[in-house]
């Protein structure tokens, strides 16, 4: 007996629509591995009308005074609240991600920081006007860019859109988002909600794959494309944004380093770690993956690393009991497992290091050390619940080790020693340095990354600036 799965549409112009041409694509439950919905497949006309209705709202939404946009947004974070369990159950449909902690871990914060870029909203303002010329008076101000053509992931499908549209409609800019073409299912019911407050075109959502994400991009409409998403789609966005000069956000992979020296708490550093590195499914850009440990205390520590994962639970939404879920498709199930099939032969599987059950795309909880600084899991982005060991002599090839990959987002240490930790915090070239913690994030803090983990920031005022475009206005006083 064959279930009718639930149609999903696109939200433009105030409007929710089918795909001009029809075409659909099945949404997947990762924890069941069964399709529960369709959503629209997005093409070219699509977006053309996406950014048509961006376009046209856009002068009157930047012209309101900052006080009612910030008014909206306080009136889309009451209304998440109030419908918090429906977002939980779209969510959880979206990832397989366990209901208790979808509950406790995202909604607050996406809520808060739907209200701090509220707040922002009122911020809008440039330098006090003067005089650098005689005779001129110069003032400075602070404006919407326009048009935002976003892309969100699949990892926190509610929280990065959140990211995304939170700070550019305080800034007064309009929208047109796409969530990831595997976890659409949030996003559009956070579209009904946010377009029943804001007037139509302000807020638009198109589901489809890469190539509506690029059609979007190349549009000429848009003035800014921001993207949460792997190094490689980072690389396309910012490749396709060039040919007509768009600015560009990019928040993509991390490689994690979690440094910790002989004088840490040991049992608190492997609890803390060890949630901080397998919580989502470690399917987190900032997860701390990648822990290099001082050779006086390695053995302890990993044989305590192990029994936290061999304690930790994966399982099925409705299980109290587990910290994550499945991963968030097939493909990523496929990467995950590869990464350990290609170890070399000096490493060593210390728990974990298959798939759980055959329904869904559970991953157990791996802790693998004996790596080298060149190996593969040690140089890539697993994006999964594996957690890696390496062991260092001292503070200078702990640094040179932690600063060793591409990536250049999030990192963290474990000292007592104040003094190392400041050292530390200054060499480690991330946009994140956490010490004796790992993970905690804040709406007034930024969040974002050097080198291949791009750049731009979330949250915060630099955030929200980045949403703004700057102007000096001078004039006579003749």
């Amino acid at each position: 007996m064959s279930t009718e799965l639930r149609r999903l549409r696109n939200y433009i112009d105030g409007e929710f629509r089918d795909a001009a041409d029809g075409r659909t694509t099945e949404v997947v439950n990762p924890a069941t591995g069964e399709a529960y919905a369709t959503a629209p497949l997005s093409g070219q006309a699509d977006v053309d009308a996406a950014m048509a209705a961006a376009a046209a709202a856009f002068p009157a939404w930047r012209d309101l005074v900052p006080a009612e946009r910030q008014k909206a947004l306080l009136k889309i974070a009451d209304a998440f609240e109030e419908r918090a369990e429906e977002l939980i159950a779209a969510e959880v449909e979206n990832t397989g991600k366990p209901i208790g902690l979808t509950r406790s871990e995202e909604i607050p914060p996406m809520v808060d920081q739907i209200r701090f870029f509220a707040g922002a909203a009122r911020m809008l303002e440039g330098r006090a006007a003067g005089e650098y010329m005689d005779g001129m008076t110069s003032i400075i101000r602070r404006e919407p860019v326009g048009v935002c053509a976003q892309v969100a992931p699949w990892n926190y499908p509610m929280m990065m859109a959140v990211w995304k549209f939170a700070p550019a409609l305080a800034a007064g800019n309009t929208v047109v988002l796409k969530p990831s073409d595997t976890t659409p299912a949030s996003t559009v019911l956070m579209a009904e909600i946010i377009g029943s407050i804001v007037p139509k075109g302000v807020f638009n959502v198109i589901c489809g794959d890469r190539d509506t994400g690029r059609l979007m991009v190349e549009h000429p409409t848009p003035a800014m494309a921001s993207i949460t998403g792997s190094v490689r789609a980072g690389m396309q966005v910012a490749e396709s944004a060039s040919k007509d000069l768009k600015r560009v956000h990019l928040e993509l992979g991390g490689k994690a380093p979690v440094v910790v020296f002989e004088d840490t708490d040991i049992a608190k550093a492997v609890e803390d770690i060890s949630v901080a590195g397998f919580f989502n499914a470690g399917q987190d850009c900032t997860a701390a993956t990648r822990v290099l440990v001082q050779e006086s205390i390695h053995d302890e520590f990993v044989a305590a690393l192990a029994k936290a994962a061999a304690d930790t639970k994966t399982g099925q939404p409705d299980d109290e009991d587990v910290l994550y879920g499945p991963l968030n498709n097939p493909n990523q199930l496929k990467q995950v497992s590869g990464f350990i099939e290609r170890l070399p032969a000096h490493a060593r599987v210390e728990t974990g290091g298959k798939r759980v059950g055959d329904k869904g795309f559970f991953y157990a909880p791996t802790v693998v050390s004996g790596l080298k600084q060149d190996d593969e899991i040690i140089q890539k982005e697993v994006f999964g619940p594996v957690i890696t060991v390496q062991s260092f002599t001292d503070e200078n090839q702990a640094l040179e080790w932690a600063n060793g990959v591409e990536y250049a987002l999030a990192s963290s240490v474990w000292t007592k020693d104040h003094g190392r930790a400041m050292r530390m915090s200054k060499a480690l070239d991330f946009g994140c340095v956490w010490i004796n913690t790992h993970i905690p994030l804040v709406a007034e803090m930024p969040h974002g990354g050097f080198k291949k983990s791009g750049y731009g920031k979330d949250l915060s005022s630099y955030g929200f600036d980045d949403y703004t475009r700057i102007k000096h206005v001078m004039t006579s006083l003749d």
